[in-house]
């Protein structure tokens, strides 16, 4: 707060002759000023001796709201590998490719349980530290904030000008008529009053502490959510092309990864079918091929015998169906191929999905025929097709098998045919979109080269020496979908709404208290006294008391200056108004 210079005014009052010291008049600075927080006071050193001492003192540090702000930075610090080196809960095979590109690193790293960082040991250690130490903060805080809302805010000090901000007048007005008068007044400004006997004592900004208290507590709110979402949290990706459908159990997910406590009983029974998906693109100007807007048209039904219904699902903008969220991942296009074997028996019909290369969908697949097929002698063998498929081709001698544009205004089907053993028998996890030829052989064409061919919708390919019938009958479309399920994020979202409103109130409320006083001088005449104490210093305290003093003037105005002494030249002195003055640091006693 900045000081001025204490300007000339009447002398403090002094009681009038034979009246009675109060208890509160004896009341000194340093109880005037008492509880304006929950703060407890920090021991700098042990208490006590021996082992008690020693923990009592450990706990009173943990405690502590300064040890709490850095075990909270120590956790955001702490989630920054994180989100930096691949997680094994996360995704196995990134582990795997950032093992292999920084192989000198994956001792520490493996010591250090960064792949692993959000169950390791010592994030687990902070979060728990933290944990406790806001629990322990709150507690004692909490029960002093009810024992302050319950009591009454403290009698005046003896000495009310040593105060930060204080002002002064004399009035005609009796003691106690001042009194209610400023009883009123502080009232009606939300103030909570208690008088005494020569003075009336006020407070203001209990949701002060309140808002610290919200905003703490929502802090554990938020760890609990954290903590509650990581452990029965649920997330699976599945691939569905139009016209198919998916239901919401374990086995019909491509990938799916879950907290540490989920039960795949907790999944809520819900089942959709992709009716049709529409993309629209940029057609001209500097952002063409620039996506405008995806939908994915669905019709769920919410357990096993609930009534169909149709939804929009857009990109940010889920399906919810019982807590979990089923979100618009991505999109792409899947060929429709048709295999025939050398007797002319359709062995093979089916949308094949490709899995996109860049914006523009450059496509790239695998086809595989596992079963039914066997060559013109009878025997039984496999077919695969590696496949690169754009949706618009530049044309024949304009470019390669790169698109120029991601919707179907052009497409092309460039198929490598293969034939031997998949092999899909030997129990080992094979990539849908990738093509295991070490145990296969490629079809060659006349010329002794693989025999690979370039199909538009409605083509066929011979394969060589009567080995079969391969046609492009059309094109579906496929959709990707996330389906999450975060038990803890409602409760999440709340702990940050209370946080925000809690710190707001922390910071942007003022907890301050004013006293008047109101005695009679040696001359009768009644002296007003106004005097302020604020949590911290502000400038909008003295704001407040010079208004509050402006209007008590009104109702208990100056009294007429009395003349020092008889001069011939002397004129009336005017009445003298309050102002407030804010004491030098140096000056409070």
């Amino acid at each position: 707060m900045s000081t001025t210079d204490k300007a000339p005014t009447e002398a403090s009052p002094e009681p009038a002759s034979g009246a009675a010291p109060s208890a509160a008049a004896d009341l000194t600075d340093a109880a005037a000023g008492a509880q304006l927080s929950t703060a407890p006071v920090e021991d700098s050193a042990p208490v006590g001796i021996g082992v008690i001492g020693w923990i009592r003192w450990f706990w009173r540090q943990l405690t502590s709201m300064r040890v709490a702000l850095i075990l909270l930075f120590l956790l955001s610090l702490g989630a920054i590998p994180g989100s930096l080196i691949p997680q094994t809960s996360v995704d196995a095979t990134k582990v795997a490719l950032w093992k292999r590109d920084n192989p000198s690193w994956v001792t520490v790293a493996e010591k250090l349980q960064l792949f692993d960082v959000y169950s390791s040991v010592w994030f687990s250690a902070i979060y728990l530290l933290l944990f406790i130490s806001l629990i322990g903060c709150i507690l004692p805080r909490s029960w002093q904030f009810v024992g302050q809302l319950r009591g009454r805010p403290p009698g005046a000090p003896k000495r009310l000008d040593r105060l930060p901000a204080h002002t002064t007048w004399r009035t005609d007005k009796t003691p106690d008529e001042v009194l209610s008068y400023a009883k009123a007044l502080l009232g009606a400004n939300r103030f909570r009053t208690e008088s005494g006997t020569d003075h009336v004592a006020a407070e203001k900004g209990y949701l002060r502490e309140a808002g610290n208290l919200i905003f703490h507590v929502a802090l554990i709110v938020m760890l609990v959510a954290f903590a509650w979402g990581q452990y029965f949290k649920s997330e699976g990706g599945k691939l569905v092309l139009r016209g198919s459908g998916f239901s919401n159990t374990l086995t019909q997910y491509d990938d799916f990864k879950s907290g540490a406590l989920f039960d795949p009983d907790d999944l809520p029974p819900f089942s959709f079918t992709l009716d049709q998906f529409d993309a629209t693109y940029e057609m001209t100007g500097p952002q063409k091929g620039t996506p405008r807007d995806f939908k994915a048209y669905v019709t769920y039904t919410k357990g096993a015998d609930g009534t169909p219904q149709k939804r929009e699902i857009q990109v940010n903008k889920p399906l919810v169906v019982d807590g979990s969220k089923v979100y618009l991942l991505g999109h792409g296009y899947a060929p429709v191929l048709s295999v025939t074997d050398p007797t002319g028996k359709v062995i093979f019909k089916d949308a094949v999905p490709m899995l996109p290369q860049d914006s523009n969908l450059t496509s790239t697949g695998a086809v595989k025929v596992t079963d039914g097929y066997k060559d013109k002698d009878g025997k039984k063998e496999q077919l695969g097709f590696n496949a690169v498929f754009v949706p618009t081709f530049a044309g024949e001698g304009q470019g390669t098998m790169f698109s120029q544009f991601p919707a179907l205004i052009q497409p092309r089907l460039m198929l490598n045919a293969w034939h031997g053993s998949l092999g899909v028998d030997s129990g080992l996890p094979q990539n849908v979109y990738q093509l295991d030829t070490s145990k296969m052989q490629s079809f060659k064409d006349e010329t002794g080269q693989p025999f690979k061919q370039k199909l538009k919708p409605g083509d066929t390919m011979t394969l060589p020496d009567g080995a079969g019938i391969v046609k492009f009958e059309g094109i579906e479309r496929w959709a990707t979908f996330s389906v999450t399920h975060q038990p803890g994020s409602g409760l999440a979202l709340a702990g940050a709404i209370a946080a925000i409103g809690g710190l707001a109130g922390s910071l942007f409320i003022q907890r301050r208290r004013i006293w008047v006083r109101a005695v009679r001088g040696r001359d009768g005449v009644t002296v007003v006294e106004m005097a302020g104490l604020g949590r911290s210093e502000s400038a909008r305290l003295p704001q407040e008391l010079s208004d509050l003093a402006a209007t008590l003037h009104e109702q208990a105005p100056s009294a007429p200056a009395q003349p020092a002494a008889p001069a011939e030249s002397a004129e009336p002195a005017a009445p003298v108004e309050p102002r407030v003055e804010e004491t030098p640091e140096g000056e409070r006693g």
